[in-house]
């Protein structure tokens, strides 16, 4: 976790979680694709969060169903669980990066399995379809905005308690700015914004806050963090 990390260099993180994860409301889709692993050739794992809430056993992963992640910490999910090596795209850490691979370019006749959340991009799914793949979406997770504890964060604000932001996605972004409400956004402007993602950072950019793209992954998000307050010590 990023705020443990940070702790053992000694920074103090003010945790707000912006997305509450969730299991899916239905898991039928879930258990069925897990009894048919075997009729897959290829899976991708889209986050994380589709790792913690969509591996199955890893007894039952057929050992000729290789396993793509869009991204360093989707892979370190996938061998924490016990799952094969995914494969990593090396041009960008997301779908078009894993698009990119050489492994997806000729996938015609091939079933390829998503497991993702609700409502998540469709770029992958339908390119690997025009490609000529059979894609299964499969819902592991729902994502759903934090109901409380933005009071709190907003008064650590307003009494200049932080001295950067972290963002890791635009559902988080704006999750944040509605819980906060216009006033207790204005403590926003004056912090340095890290993501490590462009569009992250163009939405970000495009809510008044002043963010950098960083590497890919926590040590990305760290690496930025300790070269900029090397730079600008906090008083």
């Amino acid at each position: 976790m990023l705020a443990q990390k940070l702790a053992t260099l000694g920074a103090h993180a003010l945790i707000w979680p912006a997305i509450v994860v969730l299991p899916p409301e239905d898991s039928t889709p879930l258990v069925r694709a897990h009894a048919h692993l075997a009729d897959y050739d290829l899976a991708v794992f889209v986050s994380a969060n589709a790792v913690e809430f969509g591996a199955p056993d890893p007894r039952a992963w057929p050992a000729t169903l290789a396993i793509f992640a869009p991204g360093v910490g989707t892979a370190e999910a996938v061998a924490g669980v016990g799952l094969p090596s995914a494969r990593v795209p090396t041009a960008s850490f997301d779908s078009e990066g894993l698009l990119a691979l050489p492994e997806l370019q000729d996938v015609a006749g091939k079933r390829i399995v998503i497991f993702r959340g609700e409502d998540g991009r469709a770029l992958l799914g339908d390119t690997l379809h025009a490609r000529g793949a059979h894609v299964d979406y499969v819902a592991c997770y729902r994502r759903e905005a934090p109901r409380s504890g933005a009071e709190g964060l907003r008064g650590r604000l307003s009494a200049g308690d932080a001295h950067a932001l972290t963002l890791t996605s635009v559902e988080g972004l704006d999750n944040l700015l509605r819980a906060l409400g216009p006033e207790g956004q204005r403590p926003l402007a004056a912090l340095k914004t890290f993501a490590p993602h462009p569009r992250i950072v163009a939405a970000a950019r495009g809510a008044g806050l002043d963010a950098i793209e960083t590497a890919a992954g926590d040590a990305g998000l760290m690496s930025a963090l300790l070269e900029w307050f090397a730079q600008h010590p906090v008083p």
